[in-house]
């Protein structure tokens, strides 16, 4: 009706503009109106995509603003699945670790209860008459009580490491000093295997600032542990040298068994041996390496291993050298 009435009023050309600039009116109207339906339309979909999404608990992504171009919402989509399978993938692992653990821990314990349990049924079956069986039968059940007791206080110290409870008492001394009443001290256990062990050093006194007796415990561990996978006629070296001018690099190397490498990663893992069947043998908590690493770590220094397999070990660790000159 309004372009008759024009076309009535106007001549041939004003109508043809007047319905030139109608249709262009109609055609942006609904251009914008079918382009607002579309993007509400997509927004919907994805926001969907997005609140399913979040349902995975993803608040990282949920509460990014939603993109309604594709290529972004693939490649976050993507972000989010790649980080998503890395995250089972890790629990999987720590799952596994888990179970091996507490498998470790079940092994470990259980083996002494038993030897205790067993010497004291004997014990209250009758056997407690005869004087030297019952001595011999409390000794072996004393020295199951002491494994325990040793297995749940380095337990004890590895949680307080990680928890951050056991405080360092950092003094200066004299390290190669430290180390030499360690060699003697051990010497007596090395030798049962005919094993030298042998301090390297510059004959100058080397002076750090670390908690004493927890480096003991620390080189203790390392050379017990070369000592019990060496071999027959072998030797362990001890060496002290400058590692930086704040550092100090201490080395314990051996010529015995060594590791091979897909052990290596584990090796300061609780309970993780590399020789499951003789290291129970040896004794020892399987705790040794671990209680090495959390002290190392606590005094924040690195700890290292270099091993070839069949032709020895060398564990190292950094440790501060103390302020004062001497």
């Amino acid at each position: 009706m309004i372009l008759l009435r024009v076309s009535l009023k106007y001549d041939k050309d004003t109508v043809w503009i007047y319905g030139a600039i109608f249709f262009m009116v109609l055609f942006v109207f609904s251009f914008l109106v079918l382009q607002y339906r579309i993007e509400r339309f997509i927004y919907n979909r994805i926001k969907k995509i997005y609140d399913d999404v979040a349902l995975l608990d993803a608040p990282s992504l949920a509460n990014q603003p939603i993109a309604t171009d594709m290529e972004t919402l693939s490649r976050k989509v993507k972000k989010f699945a790649t980080d998503k399978k890395l995250e089972i993938e890790m629990l999987q692992v720590r799952e596994h670790y888990r179970r091996e653990f507490l498998g470790n821990v079940s092994h470990e314990l259980k083996t002494p209860l038993f030897t205790v349990q067993g010497y004291l049924s004997t014990l209250t079956d009758g056997a407690f008459e005869d004087k030297t069986i019952l001595k011999k039968y409390l000794d072996r059940a004393e020295k199951g009580v002491e494994r325990l007791i040793y297995i749940v206080e380095d337990l004890d110290m590895i949680s307080k490491l990680e928890s951050g409870e056991l405080n360092l008492e950092i003094a200066e001394f004299d390290i190669v000093e430290l180390i030499q009443s360690i060699v003697d001290m051990l010497e007596m256990k090395a030798s049962k295997k005919n094993i030298s062990l042998v301090l390297e050093h510059n004959n100058k006194p080397m002076w750090v600032a670390a908690d004493k007796d927890k480096l003991q415990q620390v080189i203790i561990n390392l050379i017990v542990n070369s000592i019990k996978y060496g071999k027959e006629g072998g030797e362990t070296e001890i060496s002290v040298t400058g590692f930086t001018s704040k550092k100090i690099l201490v080395r314990v190397t051996d010529n015995g068994e060594g590791i091979e490498s897909q052990n290596i990663p584990r090796l300061f893992e609780r309970f993780y041996r590399v020789n499951k069947s003789g290291s129970r043998s040896e004794g020892g908590s399987g705790l040794g390496l671990s209680i090495v690493k959390h002290i190392v770590e606590a005094h924040k220094q690195k700890i290292y291993v270099e091993s070839e397999y069949g032709v020895g070990s060398e564990f190292s660790f950094t440790i501060d050298r103390a302020s004062k000159k001497r």
